[in-house]
This record gives C-alpha cells, sequence and structure tokens, in this order.
C-alpha cells in the first residue's frame, strides 16, 4: 500500500514537471528561433560563448551541494531549515567568487572586444541568482514539484516577453545578455515564496552544518568542475580559436537536439528520492528501480536521436533559415551524446547511496582531459563537427570505458548494461543478482 501511494506520488511528481516544462519548451522554441534567426550564427554565438562561461563557473559554485541537499533533508527533516540557510550562504560567497573570477578572464581574453567583454559581465549576474534554485531540492524532497514547474514556468513567461520587447524594438544584442539574468531572478523570488506559503522552517546558519555539507559534497567539487571542462570549454575554443560563428553553428546543434531533455531531468529528478527511499531497505527493488532509470534514459533518447541523425538538414532549415544549414552536420554526431550524458546524470543516485563520492574526481579528471585534447585536435580541421565528435566520445568514456578502469564504479556500470539489455528491470522477470 505505502509503495504504491509513494508510486503515485512520483507519477504525479515527474507530471507536474514534465508538464511545465513542455509549456516552457513551446515559448522556449519559439522565441529562442525568433531569437537566433534574429541575431544571426555571429551574435547568437556571442551570447552562447558568454553562456559558457556561465555554465562552467555555475557548475562549479554549486560546491557540490546540489548532489547532496535531497538526501540530507530526507534524512534530517527537522533541520531543513539549516541546510538550507546553511546552503545558500555558502553558495552566496562561491557565486560572488565566481562571477568576479569570470569577468577577469573575459578581460584578459576579450580585451579587444569590448562588446564581447560587456556581453559576459552582463551574464556573469545569473551566478548570483542562481543560488535561490537551491529550494527547488526542498519542493524535490517533498515531492511538491507543482510549485517549481509553476515558478519556472512563470519565470520563464517574464523572459520569453522580455525577449519579445527587444525584437520588437530592434535591440543590440547586449540587451539580450541580461535574459538569462532576469529569467533566474523571478524563478528564485518565486520558489523563496513558494518556501514561506508552505511554511517551510526558519532559515538559518551553522559552522557545523557547513562542516558537514561540505564533507559529503566536497568529493563532487572537482568532478563538478571537470564535468564543466567537458561540458562547456567546446563552445569558448570555437570562439578563440575559430569564430563566434562557428560556435553559432554548434550552439543551435546543441539547442535543437536538448529541446526535450527536460523529460529525462524531470524523470531523473523524481526517481532520485525513490531510489534512495530503497537504499539499504529493498535491495533488490533498489537496484531495479537504478536499472529501471537507466534503460528509460537510454532507450528514449536513442529514438530521438535517431530522428535527429536522419532529419537533422531539414529541420535545421525550415526552422532556422538557410543561414544556419552548417549546423546540421554536428547536429548528426551531438544529438547521441544526450543518452550517455543523462545515463551520467542518472548514476549521481548510485554514486551518493553507495557513497562512492571520492573517486568521481579521478573518473572525470580523465574525461576532462580526454575533451580537452581532442577539441585542440579536431576543431582546426573540422570546426564544429569535431567539437561535437570530441564531446560524444568523451562521454562514452565517462560513463563505460574509463568506469570500467575504477574499481568502485564497475558494479555500477554493469548495472547500466544490464539495464541496456533489459535484464532485471522489468517486475515480475528473473532478478538479476548484484554480483552478476
Amino acid at each position: 500500500m505505502l509503495r504504491t501511494i509513494l508510486k503515485n506520488r512520483v507519477v504525479a511528481n515527474a507530471g507536474w514537471l514534465i508538464a511545465g516544462k513542455v509549456a516552457q519548451m513551446l515559448i522556449s522554441f519559439v522565441v529562442g528561433l525568433l531569437t537566433a534567426r534574429y541575431l544571426g550564427p555571429s551574435n547568437y554565438g556571442l551570447i552562447n560563448y558568454a553562456g559558457a562561461y556561465t555554465a562552467f563557473f555555475a557548475s562549479v559554485c554549486t560546491l557540490g551541494i546540489n548532489s547532496v541537499l535531497v538526501k540530507e533533508l530526507l534524512d534530517h527533516p527537522q533541520q531543513e531549515g539549516e541546510l538550507l540557510g546553511t546552503s545558500l550562504l555558502l553558495r552566496a560567497v562561491s557565486s560572488v567568487l565566481s562571477a568576479l573570477m569570470m569577468i577577469g578572464i573575459s578581460a584578459v581574453a576579450d580585451a579587444d572586444e569590448p562588446t564581447t567583454f560587456l556581453v559576459v559581465v552582463l551574464t556573469s549576474l545569473v551566478l548570483l541568482f542562481q543560488i535561490f534554485d537551491t529550494f527547488q531540492y526542498w519542493f524535490q524532497a517533498k515531492l511538491k514539484s507543482k510549485v517549481t514547474a509553476v515558478a519556472s514556468l512563470v519565470a520563464y513567461s517574464c523572459t520569453a516577453a522580455y525577449k519579445i520587447f527587444l525584437l520588437a524594438t530592434g535591440k543590440s544584442v547586449v540587451w539580450f545578455a541580461l535574459a538569462t539574468s532576469l529569467d533566474y531572478f523571478c524563478y528564485g523570488a518565486l520558489l523563496l515564496l513558494g518556501y514561506w506559503s508552505l511554511h517551510g522552517m526558519r532559515l538559518c546558519a551553522s559552522k557545523a552544518c557547513a562542516k558537514r555539507l561540505l564533507k559529503s559534497s566536497h568529493h563532487f567539487i572537482l568532478p563538478g568542475l571537470m564535468v564543466a571542462i567537458y561540458g562547456y570549454t567546446d563552445k569558448i575554443m570555437l570562439k578563440l580559436m575559430l569564430t563566434e560563428t562557428e560556435t553559432g553553428y554548434y550552439s543551435t546543434a546543441v539547442a535543437l537536439c536538448s529541446i526535450w531533455n527536460f523529460v529525462l531531468a524531470a524523470v531523473i529528478d523524481s526517481v532520485f528520492p525513490t531510489i534512495m527511499e530503497a537504499h539499504g531497505k529493498d535491495d533488490a527493488l533498489y537496484l531495479r528501480r537504478n536499472r529501471q532509470l537507466y534503460a528509460f534514459v537510454f532507450y528514449l533518447s536513442a529514438v530521438v536521436s535517431v530522428v535527429f541523425t536522419l532529419l537533422g538538414e531539414p529541420i535545421i532549415g525550415l526552422l532556422y533559415g538557410q543561414q544556419y544549414l552548417p549546423a546540421a552536420a554536428p547536429l548528426r554526431v551531438i544529438t547521441w551524446y544526450t543518452a550517455f550524458s543523462y545515463l551520467g546524470a542518472a548514476r549521481n543516485a548510485w554514486v551518493v547511496c553507495e557513497k562512492k563520492q571520492s573517486s568521481l574526481k579521478y573518473l572525470y579528471a580523465a574525461s576532462a582531459l580526454l575533451n580537452v585534447a581532442m577539441n585542440f585536435l579536431l576543431i582546426p580541421g573540422l570546426g564544429a563537427t569535431g567539437a561535437a565528435i570530441a564531446s560524444l566520445a568523451t562521454q562514452v568514456s565517462s560513463v563505460f570505458l574509463f568506469p570500467l578502469l575504477f574499481r568502485p564504479y564497475r558494479q555500477n556500470t554493469k548495472l547500466m548494461l544490464q539495464a541496456i539489455a533489459l535484464r532485471g528491470v522489468f517486475p515480475g522477470r528473473r532478478k538479476t543478482k548484484e554480483s552478476e
């Protein structure tokens, strides 16, 4: 009975996440197309170049807390106010330092390009507003993603209205740099209001809580940096080694194949609590839920990737126009990145439950080095397609190849391979033992 109730809550939770993201995707899809057509590949590449800087530092300044906060809230519900308040303080300090570092790097790298530097400065405001998305993990732990879905939709609607205003009035690329910052400002404010309206505990911070959080999360900091290196440096390297136009083509391919990724993210976020709940209580159920999540991510991604591989060029021509047709080549490659990227994201639940965080830094360090090396080798000759090949090869290595070389992750690699083979995935079938 309890499992049935929990299952229904998970389905409802995922439903709200997906419904909210579908509405947001429709708005984003239309406004994004109009923006890309208006800016053209060069200015569109410039916006994405600055966005890559922000995403790079955003993945680091979370301090890995986002990877452990849900479990902390589930394990210590009586301390949720202290956990959230301490997390906010830690992230605020790291975000300010990251924003200053981001601006400093751009001041050197883009010294002769004042417009580029200004775009980077304005985009860095995202790091300051992004700290308030900490509250989304409280709603996630409570299986109340209806609030985050509504807040996300309202925030993005405000941002879309702002972009439409810019398009209608013919503003320059500098004005578009503020769009993402506006999105996170609205989203954070709405999450805070939602937390208060649901009578969340009074926020506070403590040194003891900070030590406990960092003790659990610090293993994710270096991996976060490594993931940022092979996740975002491709756009930066394309701009610095070639042109912002090439960055625009690559960004178009990435944006197009990512428009549906909210489905994977919503399901992963909703399934995480159920995997953690089963850990230590029902080993068979725990392993099966991991395999089910991996199988869902892999096969749904594969179906979508086949569509983009076969129909990428006409889709880009229809949506973005003839000026973006060179993006079709990297699209055929980067679309296969999704399956392996989200398998890695789904693995985090297993990593936290099994306390394997300490080995993540080796896994992602190897992946980051591989990615940078491949980008240096492939970008000069293949441009955006070379960056796509480097990203795909890195992600496959991160999920399957390198984990086989690290003993702590071999068990998880077996779980993923079992999931792809559909062994031990469906209830009622013979369960695959952990030792298999």
